[in-house]
């Protein structure tokens, strides 16, 4: 019978990803730069730490394990932001809007086009984000799209079956005609993945051009009807159980929602539906 005893704690730069501050491999880099103390002294690449261990990076403390709160939020992304933190030609990015974090950082789950909008998710969590992106977890991506030109049944059928793109097979898994006018028709598509716009890339192929493209649905999870376009809403803790276990983590468990900020999601729903509410259609000349 082995005498091995199971090493104690996490590996660091799991935790710092878990934190929301980067990819593993961003945090590795962090350690071996000297970015990240544990308890006061630089840490090395590969040590584990504790969850009473203080750990900082570039400066800043990261919330003690107990405090963190597994958060998500749903983002109804408008056209013309693009998906990184910092644009050098000053465009806006999908990060100006989102509320402030007292440790760490959003992380996107997957990215949307400059021209594209619709739902984007962000989470806190590195570990949560990178299992959604990832193609083992096979999540279904919806898409709501115009199209100028005729579909042709043959056409159809290839982007049902697959289609050769430059970085390897692709094909839509549905792809339903929502009607239109003339040569102008709208579709709702769904794919497997997440590479780089590959819905409109799918249409290219068959010789027809993407004029207007949204993300509807990310798995199980839909854009509600009362968060505007440019808005976002926080994910409650059934909602975000529920994406874990989408993500295949069903142990990524978390502490109750205190009443301050259960008072803070309802405030802001209520906030929402108020904002958005469809005002009645007012006959003419009344």
């Amino acid at each position: 019978m082995s005498n091995d005893v199971a090493p104690e704690g996490e590996k660091l730069q799991k935790v710092l990803a878990r934190a929301g501050l980067g990819s593993r491999r961003e945090m590795e880099r962090a350690i071996e730069a000297g970015r990240v103390l544990v308890n006061g002294r630089v840490a090395k690449l590969g040590e584990r730490v504790l969850a009473q261990d203080k750990i900082e990076l570039d400066g800043r403390r990261l919330a003690n394990k107990n405090d963190e709160r597994l958060r998500v939020i749903l983002y109804n992304k408008p056209e013309g932001e693009i998906c990184s933190r910092h644009d050098p030609e000053g465009r806006p990015t999908v990060y100006d809007r989102l509320p402030r974090l007292k440790s760490g950082r959003w992380v996107s789950v997957g990215r949307l086009d400059f021209n594209t909008s619709g739902l984007l998710l962000f989470t806190n969590n590195g570990e949560l984000a990178n299992k959604l992106m990832h193609p083992s977890s096979v999540i279904d991506r919806e898409y709501l799209v115009r199209v100028q030109g005729v579909l042709s049944e043959d056409a159809r059928k290839r982007l049902l079956s697959g289609v050769a793109l430059e970085d390897g097979q692709a094909r839509f898994t549905d792809l339903v005609d929502n009607g239109g006018e003339g040569n102008n028709r709208w579709f709702y598509c769904v794919v497997m993945e997440g590479r780089n716009r590959e819905v409109r890339r799918l249409w290219e192929s068959q010789g027809l051009r993407v004029s207007r493209l949204k993300r509807v649905r990310y798995g199980s999870v839909f854009i509600p009807s009362h968060v505007g376009v440019g808005q976002w809403i926080e994910m409650e803790p059934k909602e975000i159980d529920d994406l874990c276990l989408t993500a295949g983590l069903p142990k990524l468990g978390q502490r109750p929602l205190t009443r301050v900020e259960k008072q803070v999601l309802d405030r802001q729903r209520r906030k929402l539906r108020k904002t958005n509410v469809r005002k009645p259609r007012v006959s003419p000349g009344k």
